[in-house]
């Protein structure tokens, strides 16, 4: 008798990857890295034991891989905001608008999970991701100021990588107040109110 050789083999997965990730992300968000256990992420994600260590290895493993995935969407968010509104004031507004929104978005932890939980974990390729992260935000930012002198909104000599700089200290920092209970609507004005500051000349 002839088999079908094509028929997958074992258990076909009873839960959705990327739904369980999402679910993982929350856990370390609202829990912080060190206070999770893998009992913690089989109850969150609904997954088995078996199922979490093969499609996503141990709890470090399965860390890493949240925390770029969460990197990814956020970057592509900012990027969005800062790239998107043709003037440079809407265009900086608009990045740290994305920070306070993705702060505090409905349903989810207050913070960041990239600013609030990552920087706690004592591992060294969590701290590289975090510091080449924090390299890409910078350049980015600062690309985008080189666009306003190119476009003639601010002057050839705008202290570029200072304000870069200041940009995401500001966006940081409207992130961990976010975490401490300071209201959207709040942030929100701050955010506007910041992005004129930062464009002024020193």
């Amino acid at each position: 008798m002839l088999t079908n050789s094509s028929r997958p083999r074992g258990r076909p997965r009873n839960f959705d990857e990327s739904e369980a990730l999402q679910k993982a992300t929350q856990i370390f968000w609202s829990k912080s890295y060190d206070g999770v256990a893998i009992d913690d992420l089989i109850a969150g994600m609904g997954v088995g034991r078996q199922s979490l260590y093969s499609v996503f290895g141990d709890k470090r493993t399965l860390f890493l891989r949240v925390l770029r995935a969460y990197a990814e969407r956020k970057g592509a968010g900012a990027a969005k905001a800062l790239f998107s509104p043709p003037a440079l004031r809407d265009a900086i507004a608009g990045f740290l608008r994305h920070a306070v929104e993705i702060a505090t978005e409905e349903g989810a932890v207050p913070g960041c999970l990239m600013v609030c939980v990552a920087p706690l974990v004592d591992d060294a390729e969590v701290r590289q991701f975090l510091k080449d992260a924090a390299a890409g935000g910078l350049a980015l930012v600062e690309r985008r100021f080189c666009d306003g002198i190119s476009a003639g909104e601010i002057p050839a000599d705008f202290p570029v990588t200072t304000r870069a700089r200041q940009v995401l200290d500001l966006a940081r920092g409207l992130t961990m107040h976010a975490q401490i209970g300071a209201p959207r609507n709040t942030l929100l004005k701050d955010a506007r109110e910041a992005a004129d500051l930062l464009l002024l000349q020193p």
